[in-house]
């Protein structure tokens, strides 16, 4: 039993993207595309009289969930690449998620790292440090994120500057991966290392809060050599199944 058991959880939504009015450049609209190329997700362009321009809407069973400035989507993922995160020019606190990116959660994915993809692994890292705003704005509550090797957490600048910060506060950090990194002998960080599927080939973070309000996971499986898939969810009930499987069997 792994956590590839959870992949069958997702009910996998029908949701698409629409952009309203699109004055933006041409090479915007292909990044967009881009981005969701091998997803269960479509993308058109639709032209409304009287309507607001470079509008993205997230339709689902006809109805509009959510809706973002394509600007945001700009600024936050599709004129940015994976080295702001991975050393530390974005800081924490800046990390922004927008409104149609956050309500694809239950949609499977399936992304490719570089040189097959130059966006799509950058899905993966932004909702990481997402989640990972969230656990440190809370200041609550407990955060088990897998690296793989852990190694990273201290190699990645921008990647020790996050659970250093988080480190600095109450949230109950558990990191997990193949042995490589020691926390500081005054850290609170828990490791947890391991040779074994799970730890070799999850990226997960997942946060649960003390009040049972906001909990969230990514869980994402390492298919061939940086080929990703898996999904996030805000479900309380897969959330904590999620958690409490990582608990006992990590």
């Amino acid at each position: 039993m792994t956590l590839r058991r959870f992949l069958d959880r997702i009910d996998n939504p029908d949701r698409s993207l629409v952009v309203l009015n699109r004055q933006a450049p041409d090479p915007v609209q292909q990044m967009l595309g881009s981005l969701f190329a091998n997803q269960p997700v479509s993308i058109e362009e639709v032209e409304v009289p009287e309507g607001d321009d470079d509008v993205v809407l997230l339709v689902e069973d006809g109805s509009i969930v959510a809706q973002s400035p394509l600007q945001k989507l700009q600024e936050s993922i599709l004129l940015i690449n994976s080295d702001l995160f991975v050393t530390g020019a974005r800081a924490l606190e800046e990390v922004e998620l927008p409104s149609v990116i956050q309500r694809l959660d239950d949609v499977p994915f399936f992304l490719r790292g570089y040189p097959q993809s130059h966006s799509e692994k950058l899905l993966l890292i932004l909702l990481s440090r997402y989640i990972e705003r969230r656990a440190w704005e809370r200041e609550a509550g407990t955060l088990r994120a897998s690296f793989q090797q852990l190694s990273r957490i201290e190699d990645e600048i921008g990647t020790n500057q996050v659970y250093r910060t988080l480190d600095d506060t109450p949230v109950d950090v558990h990191v997990y991966g193949k042995p490589g990194w020691e926390p500081p002998r005054d850290s609170t960080i828990t490791i947890h290392a391991g040779y074994e599927e799970d730890f070799r080939d999850s990226w997960f973070v997942v946060y649960t809060p003390p009040d049972g309000d906001g909990h969230i996971a990514l869980l994402a499986l390492e298919e061939e050599a940086d080929k990703w898939s898996g999904f996030w969810t805000y479900r309380q009930s897969l959330v904590e199944d999620i958690n409490e499987y990582i608990v006992r069997q990590l």
